[in-house]
């Protein structure tokens, strides 16, 4: 060996590894000790279950009118777009009908379809609530709708129905375009 090397192990031959004892170890640090294919199964296991979580609210909401309109529209939503859906002129894709439903229920179903058209390529849907004059309280499932389309991240508007569909007791639901139409959209007047 060269004269550096033995020097070098000669005055670090006294040296001893520190003895770590204040900080436990993470469930990311032993996920990190194990086989990466474990790993990977454990880690889509865990995004899967987060995905399908029902995130809508079943506490307390502001309560609306029985005969109130719904009406939301997120900012951007053209003005023609809006009256568009206001109308009834969108054909409806699909339609859910929630009577007979309790809270729970309905929270169930609601999520359920969104949940199912995240990929989709439904664009408009017709939600029958009623109106809930003999619900205690009042418009009780009305209330729970109108709070939940405000809280799914697709819905950029949603509008009472023109009465011949259900009027009061219904709503239009306008969802955001699927990327992949948005695409050919852009290819086609490009």
């Amino acid at each position: 060996m060269s004269d550096d090397i033995n020097d070098f192990l000669v005055e670090m031959a006294d040296v001893a590894a520190i003895k770590q004892d204040k900080i436990a170890h993470s469930q990311s640090q032993i996920i990190k000790n194990q086989p990466a294919a474990i790993k990977n199964r454990k880690q889509a296991a865990i995004r899967s279950t987060e995905k399908y979580v029902n995130f809508l609210t079943d506490g307390e909401v502001e309560q609306v009118k029985p005969d109130e309109l719904l009406s939301y529209k997120i900012s951007g939503i053209q003005p023609q777009v809006f009256k568009k859906l206001r109308l009834g002129a969108y054909p409806q894709d699909y339609h859910l009908d929630l009577h007979r439903h309790n809270v729970q229920q309905a929270r169930q179903a609601v999520f359920e379809l969104f949940s199912q058209t995240e990929n989709d390529t439904l664009r408009c849907f017709l939600i029958t609530h009623g109106k809930g004059h003999r619900s205690n309280p009042p418009a009780k499932l009305k209330s729970y709708v109108n709070h939940w389309l405000k809280q799914i991240v697709q819905v950029i508007a949603f509008h009472s129905a023109i009465p011949k569909q259900g009027g009061g007791g219904s709503v239009y639901v306008l969802l955001k375009k699927a990327k992949h139409l948005k695409t050919i959209n852009q290819k086609k007047y490009l």
